[in-house]
């Protein structure tokens, strides 16, 4: 689609769902203006992430037998130089608590990934969190990183385009409720969910390398 297009069918899409608007927020980018990232890129960064996600479950629960076994795992699965700041942090024990959340919530940023990649069907739903089992199998199930990246497909840019065009309408829209009038309607969307989703995407379409580093404004 093109940018008036694709600006149009998201507000369809966020009208029905019963979710404010703001017809002034501007068109996303034309899909042949980005450049995506590769299947290797993407794959191992969901991977990381994921993984990611358990040793912050390992350290807010002190379990270090969990972290060490998770951190095993990026060594097996060759990730390990794909982590990001907070994720090192979480690695070496120099984290903070604030890490550690930030960090566990990236299973929704990794989920608009595997989105992505074509292992999960639909994203457009963003009123409960992802199916963190489901989540934990695309890797648990996979024996190796290459067997892991036979499963995968990389959706088009149009598509991911698409996704994140509606994604930064209902972030728009998260963020006027939360900061600015109580009265703008969200729906029932998540609104940390919404937020790391459109991190994932954005990381999608961006050179940035750090997804924490990427703007969110809205």
């Amino acid at each position: 689609m093109a940018p008036a297009e694709r600006k149009a069918n998201s507000e369809k899409i966020i009208a029905a769902k019963g979710i404010g608007i703001n017809p002034g927020l501007p068109h996303t980018e034309p899909a042949s203006q980005i450049k995506l990232r590769s299947l290797d890129e993407v794959c191992r960064r969901a991977i990381a992430a994921l993984l990611s996600t358990q040793v912050g479950f390992g350290r807010s629960e002190q379990n270090d037998e969990d972290v060490n076994y998770f951190v095993g795992l990026m060594d097996y699965f060759g990730v390990k130089d794909c982590l990001n700041a907070k994720e090192r942090r979480l690695v070496d024990g120099s984290y903070t608590q604030q890490d550690v959340i930030d960090v566990v919530w990236e299973y929704e940023s990794y989920w608009t990934l595997v989105w992505a990649l074509g292992l999960v069907d639909d994203i457009t739903d963003a009123e409960n969190i992802c199916d963190c089992p489901q989540a934990v199998r695309f890797v648990s199930q996979s024996g190796s990183y290459e067997e892991f990246r036979e499963k995968c497909s990389l959706r088009s840019a149009d598509e991911i385009m698409d996704m994140l065009d509606l994604y930064y309408r209902y972030h728009w829209a998260v963020v006027q409720h939360e900061s600015i009038d109580t009265k703008c309607p969200i729906g029932g969307l998540n609104t940390d969910a919404v937020s790391e989703r459109r991190r994932g995407l954005e990381w999608l379409v961006c050179d940035t390398a750090d997804w924490n580093d990427i703007s969110l404004d809205t």
